[in-house]
């Protein structure tokens, strides 16, 4: 299946089935999710953070019941996915491309006995292997950025949401007045020519016909986060030493910082961002 990824899908792909970056999500990233959290302080834990940003966005679909079918594109570790059956009592759909990532969901998922509220499915959001409207909810943390395909992934969010479906997502991305060049050590770091913006995205919302319900701009929570995990790892680093390699940790650090700078310096958003299918 993966034959058939864009270059960018196979890049992440590979990355986060290496044991090193498998290791550093799960213990270092808060364990069930691998998204930016939302912050009551600085120093909170970030699993507690992590699961507010899923609150925060389920609390933005008032219509999810035990006969919702959700997709989780990008699932990680299936944190909200969990979270959403768990709370809600509907059918989730994790799709996600890291093998490793999804052994470990379909492990914590069971643990959690939602086995039968949730679905974990090899494969990429650039390839939605589904039905054309199928889902009443399409749902994304942090995940869109690692494709070179986005407006590919966002046609394909429309072919498999029913009339009247909704896409709620966060995704970091570059703020709309960024100067050119100046997210290259960025973009190197995770192997992509670009990031979205939210211009962009209101663009291709606006080609597809979708309905803006709305965006909350929580741009200040991605500085706290990527210097929150930055302090987590520089905490924790010894604890890693038999799991985790010297050299990924180095390169982990020094690509966190890059991610804190361009944040800092006002050159990227952080935003959750709801549209509506019509019906």
């Amino acid at each position: 299946m993966s034959q058939s990824y864009s270059q960018a899908v196979k890049t992440a792909q590979e990355y986060y089935n290496s044991n090193d970056a498998d290791n550093f999500y799960f213990h270092i990233w808060g364990g069930q999710d691998i998204h930016i959290g939302n912050y009551a302080h600085p120093e909170e834990d970030i699993a507690v953070a992590s699961g507010r940003t899923v609150a925060n966005m389920a609390k933005q679909v008032p219509k999810l019941n035990a006969d919702s079918r959700v997709i989780d594109l990008g699932a990680g570790y299936g944190g909200a996915a969990r979270s959403l059956a768990r709370s809600y009592g509907c059918h989730v759909t994790c799709l996600n491309l890291s093998e490793a990532q999804n052994a470990r969901n379909r492990l914590l998922t069971e643990a959690a006995g939602l086995s039968d509220n949730i679905d974990v499915v090899d494969g990429s959001f650039e390839q939605v292997p589904f039905a054309d409207a199928h889902f009443d909810l399409a749902w994304s943390q942090d995940a869109l950025l690692h494709s070179g395909q986005r407006a590919q992934v966002l046609g394909e969010v429309d072919r498999v949401l029913k009339p009247g479906g909704e896409f709620i997502f966060t995704d970091p991305m570059q703020a709309d007045d960024c100067p050119e060049g100046v997210l290259q050590p960025v973009l190197d770091r995770i192997h992509l020519e670009t990031l979205g913006s939210f211009a962009f995205y209101r663009q291709q919302a606006g080609q597809l016909g979708w309905e803006e319900v709305n965006v909350a701009d929580l741009t200040p929570q991605l500085l706290t986060h990527y210097s929150r995990v930055r302090q987590e790892l520089a905490l924790r680093r010894e604890e890693l030493q038999d799991k985790v390699s010297e050299a990924y940790i180095e390169r982990m650090i020094q690509g966190l910082g890059h991610w804190v700078d361009a944040a800092y310096n006002g050159y990227l958003a952080w935003d959750i961002v709801h549209f509506r299918k019509p019906a």
